[in-house]
């Protein structure tokens, strides 16, 4: 959660409220939060009834917005006003009349979903101003992974970074999907406090067998059957397994390889501490770096430098199948000499 969302919603438990606020944005995720923190905590349930007024952006002209605004409350010191799908109600910006002298008894909110409004507008000068300006904005792909993380933090629910990685993978950047397939977790096992690859495959229904985050592993544990019978699958589901997919787990796997070969001299536990290994993942990742030490680990490396410029063409016309198939044969030769 942001630290701007964190102010909004604290300021509304606190009672401290704007006259309006302004929410837009590509991410649906906070907008929704925002929208139900407005729907349900603002007045009692009591008085909803009476004092909570939804409008749709697409049914409404914004006379109608603005007389809802100016009315009294009913038995009740406030009323919420909620423009829901501001983008797309004509004339938006004609509510900025409003906005200039919003009523005291009235907490506004413009719900602008899916886009941002025009920052030329007066409508956002205006919200910055007078009112509360939030930008509700889509994250990156790669940042999806340490949202995964953050989020169980917020939640008390530790989540290590390669099953962040493989619910990113598998989930997408649809953040309420991510949440909703964690929650599922949660609510089967609420005694439990770790994700783990076994909770994610019985729960969400990733599979653990053939996971290209379990691919890396197979190879660097020596687990040759695992290995070979997860590059068949690959090999025959390609769509499973796309060569660059493959290779940031590879290299996810390795960088912490390399972190246990720096704290060379440590103990098991203080490298568990540092790096946050438990568990299942622990020993795997201590079997690695014995059967990788540095100087391999570092050729495994080069290894998916080279690749990751084949995946994309650089000097290679191989499909991504072929490339695999390369890429697992030099990395098993460096393993056995």
């Amino acid at each position: 959660m942001t630290s701007d969302l964190k102010k909004l919603l604290q300021s509304i438990q606190n009672k401290q409220f704007a006259p309006f606020y302004l929410v837009d944005g590509e991410e649906p995720f906070y907008i929704d939060i925002i929208t139900n923190f407005f729907e349900e905590k603002i007045l009692q349930p009591s008085e909803r009834d009476f004092n909570l007024i939804v409008i749709y952006g697409k049914d409404a002209e914004w006379a109608d917005v603005v007389n809802a605004c100016r009315r009294f409350p009913m038995f009740a010191e406030r009323q919420v006003v909620i423009l829901k799908d501001a983008a797309q109600m004509r004339a938006l910006n004609e509510i900025a009349g409003y906005l200039e002298n919003p009523s005291p008894t009235t907490v506004f909110l413009i719900e602008h979903r899916f886009k941002k409004t025009d920052g030329r507008s007066k409508l956002v000068k205006l919200a910055k101003e007078k009112g509360f300006y939030f930008t509700s904005d889509k994250i990156k792909d790669e940042q999806v992974p340490n949202w995964i993380q953050n989020y169980g933090v917020e939640v008390g629910f530790h989540i290590a970074e390669r099953e962040a990685q493989i619910l990113a993978t598998y989930l997408g950047s649809d953040l309420q999907k991510i949440v909703n397939e964690i929650e599922k977790v949660r609510i089967n096992v609420p005694e439990e406090k770790l994700l783990t690859a076994d909770l994610i495959q019985k729960y969400i229904g990733i599979s653990r067998e053939y996971n290209v985050f379990e691919f890396a592993a197979a190879l660097t544990t020596g687990n040759k059957d695992k290995l070979y019978r997860m590059l068949s699958y690959f090999l025959a589901n390609p769509k499973s397994a796309a060569l660059p997919l493959v290779i940031g787990s590879f290299y996810s796997h390795l960088n912490v390889v390399y972190q246990v070969h720096s704290l060379k001299g440590k103990s098991e536990k203080d490298i568990a501490s540092t790096l946050r290994l438990f568990g299942e993942r622990l020993k795997e990742t201590m079997l690695a770096a014995r059967n990788l030490p540095m100087h391999k680990t570092e050729q495994f490396l080069l290894i998916l430098a080279n690749y990751s410029g084949k995946s994309v063409g650089i000097n290679s016309n191989a499909d991504n199948s072929e490339l695999l198939k390369e890429m697992i044969g030099k990395m098993e030769l460096v393993m056995n000499h």
